[in-house]
């Protein structure tokens, strides 16, 4: 008996042949994303193809507020974290939407998240998001996966609701 994968590959494309044009510095970001200090979650975006899928880093450092408390003497980012930040590049991919742009989306939802393994103070935290659909251009559906190291940390599926 066979089984058909459904999930989106969010494999690694960093091989393929990308132009500087798809890769975002973080200027560009906080043009695109309302999020600032402490929660803009996503240093740079390595690649991306518009309105479909975006890959994003974030540089893991011990002057993060959250690894005060999470854990003295045994710092590990916080997972709500690690998805917020995938949600992040998520809201990247859909500011690139046709007649998206300027307009919010958030966070709605979150489903068959899976933790991994810790991520620490020194990690990059690379997030592959790919739009999986969007309903009456207003809710949209993506795939996530978040890894240190190529080993997966963090996935699961993000769903999002746009604004008034």
């Amino acid at each position: 008996m066979s089984t058909v994968n459904t999930t989106p590959d969010l494999q690694d494309n960093s091989n393929s042949q990308l132009a500087p044009e798809n890769t975002l510095a973080i200027a560009e970001i906080q043009k695109l994303l309302p999020h600032r200090y402490p929660f803009a979650l996503v240093d740079r975006i390595i690649e991306y193809i518009p309105g479909e899928r975006a890959t994003g880093i974030k540089n893991v450092t011990i002057n993060e507020p959250h690894f005060q408390g999470h854990f003295p003497g045994r710092p590990i980012m916080p997972g709500v974290l690690i998805v917020e930040a995938m949600a992040q590049v998520g809201g990247i991919v859909l500011t690139q939407l046709p007649d998206m742009e300027g307009k919010l989306f958030l966070f709605a939802g979150i489903d068959k998240v899976r933790f991994r393994r810790p991520v620490v103070p020194g990690d990059q935290l690379i997030m592959r998001v790919q739009l999986l659909s969007v309903k009456r251009r207003r809710f949209a559906y993506m795939q996530a996966a978040a890894e240190v190291d190529g080993l997966r940390t963090c996935e699961g599926e993000l769903m999002f609701s746009l604004v008034d």
